[in-house]
């Protein structure tokens, strides 16, 4: 049963106000990974944890601030967006389902991933500098 939406809504507006469009359902995850070219994108797979607020939204926000940035930012909700975070795990299946996760996508390629157990333990600055590295390596200079 999904978690309800005053409960989450705190959540969602965090990576919102940080420039992220929401994936509700399987058919926007479906549009998302269509569209063509070879844009980058953070997908971010939001949760209620502890460790969703202490480290990966923070983290995220602060990889953000500065340097090379995915050119489109999305996330889904685990625990409310359930068809939308199904299919968006879909495309990540060789690793296993964790929330929150990120994952950095150049077109429909995944082309790195950041899961859970990289993301509890640690602050939020070692996650965004984990965020920072697949930047720079696979997305392009602001101009």
């Amino acid at each position: 049963m999904p978690y309800s939406p005053l409960m989450v809504r705190p959540m969602r507006e965090e990576l919102l106000a940080a420039g992220f469009d929401e994936l509700r359902s399987a058919e926007d995850v479906e549009a998302f990974l269509a569209e063509e070219g070879d844009r980058t994108a953070l997908l971010v797979v939001n949760s209620v944890c502890g460790c969703a607020a202490g480290m990966a939204r923070p983290g995220v926000r602060l990889a953000l601030q500065e340097g090379p940035r995915p050119d489109r930012l999305v996330t889904v909700f685990a625990g409310q967006d359930l068809e939308a975070t199904a299919r968006a795990r879909a495309h990540f299946a060789d690793v296993p389902p964790s929330s929150p996760s990120m994952a950095l996508f150049k077109g429909s390629e995944l082309v790195w991933f950041l899961p859970r157990h990289r993301i509890e333990g640690r602050d939020a600055l070692a996650v965004a500098e984990d965020l920072r590295a697949a930047f720079a390596e696979h997305c392009a200079v602001p101009a």
